[in-house]
Formats: C-alpha cells, structure tokens, sequence
C-alpha cells in the first residue's frame, strides 16, 4: 500500500547554496514517482515547459550549457506556448551557448531555421549563441556531433522521438561521451501511451523494435504494464553507467489518468533529480506537495 511521505528540506546544499533554499529532496531511489491526488499532472502540451523550466534551474547552477536536441521539430501542434527548443531559447539568462537541432523532416528544418534566424541580435559578447541546424537522421548524426563539436561540461541532450525513432545505439554513443566531469545529461522520452499497440503490431520487421530497443528481446515488454517498461528502461540506463535515473510521467488532458510518457531524466549531478522534481513540482503547476507509490 502506498505511503505518503512528508516533504523534508535539507539543512544546506553545497550545490546551490542560497539558490535555492526550499529546494526539496526527491522521493526514494528505489521507487517510481506516481502522481496522485494533491498533485496536478503534467500535460503532453506542457512538457516543452518543463524541460525549458528544468534547463534554467540547472544553469542556475552551471552557469554555462550546451542544448542537443536530436528530434527536434515541433511535435505538438496544440502546445501554443512553442516547442521545446523555442523555450529554451527564451531562456534568460542565456547561459546555454551552443545548440544543435536536428531533425528529418525537412518541413520541421525549414522551421528551425527559422527559428534560429528570428533570434534578437547580441548586445554583448556574453550573449553571443552558436545555433546549428543538422538536417538528417539523428542516429547518424550524433556520431559527427560527437566527434566534431564543441561540449560543455554540461551537455543536456533531449530525445523527444516518435515511437521507435531513436535508437539505443544512439543513446549508448551520447552516454559513452564523456564531459569532465560527467556524462551528456540526456531527457528520454518513452511513448507509453501507444507503445502496447506499436509492439503488438509489428509480427513480421521487427528490425525497427530491435534497433529501438538495442536487442531482440524486446519482446518482454508486451507483457509489462506501463510503470515496468518504465522501470525496465530505467534499469538499463543505470547500465549505462548514469548515477540518477529517474521517469517522470506525463499526462493525457483528454484522458486525465492516462500516462501518455515518461521523461526519463538521466544525469551524473547530484542536483539534477531534486532540481527536475522542483520544475515538475513547481514550474507548471506550483508548490502542493507530493505522494509516491512505493513499487519494491
């Protein structure tokens, strides 16, 4: 039976200092965050607002960035408030210095171009932003992006696919590149929501699913409900060598009890879970609590 926990701040953080005092402790590592009752969930068409909100909590903390986005064109054409590279950007301060944002879709290309040129002009040279569109595959590209473009030490790399369009491959590449002192950060997106019936209707080309999934034993997951897919996914990023792994659900307006995502947060910092449980917490919907759901 679930147990609901009282919400504990810590006496200091070194991490942030007085950034930050009411800054709250993340539930248990061994449990799966589920929302229930006093909070409100996030919505499909607000999950470009969480990561832009989560993004400038953490360069609150660096004070520096880099942005990768490798499916990056608008997914949601309901999400009024713009797509996750466009909030970003709005981002102040501009701590984020680089961004590279590829995406397929020529017509999502042409957009993000767009966008990149509709950026204001610097007034100074600390404002000063490298903007880089990469039309094509992202599975192939990271492989360049890696090799030839310059890093932070915070890189945060967003996997916002479309069903089986990111490959484990490419998940591996970013988590195996280093960044003294930690991993690429990397926001995943599992699509809970119509996952069951993409695997069951694949019977014949089950390449896609293996690439996808990094294996051919992908078939496990017709049989788990959706907090084990997500818990099997975050099992395998812990294999990675990530030290925080945490999902975090995202809801269908339509349908308020059906988990339509989990935004998998990967992360090497100390900070990031507590940091990404405030932008979930507070940045949507404001400061009312939590309860968990105990799995184990």
């Amino acid at each position: 039976m679930a147990e609901k926990r009282r919400r504990r701040r810590p006496e200091r953080d070194d991490a942030t200092g007085d950034l930050f005092p009411d800054l709250p402790l993340p539930p248990p590592s061994e449990d799966l965050v589920e929302m229930k009752g006093g909070i409100r969930p996030v919505w499909t068409e607000q999950k470009a607002q969480l990561i832009a909100r989560y993004l400038k909590l953490f360069t609150f903390v660096t004070k520096h960035g880099t942005y990768i986005d490798g499916f990056a064109g608008r997914q949601n054409a309901d999400a009024v408030d713009g797509w996750a590279v466009e909030l970003v950007l709005r981002n102040e301060p501009r701590w984020i210095k680089r961004f590279y944002l590829c995406d397929s879709d020529p017509t999502q290309v042409a957009a993000l171009r767009e966008l990149a040129g509709q950026q204001p002009a610097p007034q100074k040279r600390a404002d000063v932003r490298r903007i880089e569109v990469i039309p094509g595959d992202f599975n192939d590209a990271v492989h360049e992006v890696l090799r030839t473009r310059r890093l932070d030490r915070a890189t945060f790399a967003l996997l916002d696919q479309r069903t089986f369009e990111c490959k484990w491959a490419t998940v591996q590449a970013l988590a195996a590149f280093k960044t003294v002192p930690t991993k690429i950060e990397l926001f995943y997106f599992l699509p809970i929501g119509w996952l069951d019936r993409a695997l069951h209707a694949t019977t014949k080309n089950t390449h896609e699913i293996e690439s996808w999934w990094g294996g051919s034993d992908w078939r496990g997951l017709i049989d788990m409900q959706h907090h084990e897919k997500a818990l099997a996914f975050r099992h395998r990023f812990f294999e990675l060598g990530y030290k925080h792994v945490w999902p975090f659900p995202i809801w269908d307006r339509q349908a308020g009890n059906r988990i339509m995502f989990y935004m998998i947060l990967a992360s090497d910092h100390p900070e990031a879970p507590k940091l990404m449980w405030r932008a979930y917490r507070q940045g949507v919907h404001g400061d009312q609590g939590w309860d968990q759901t105990g799995l184990f």
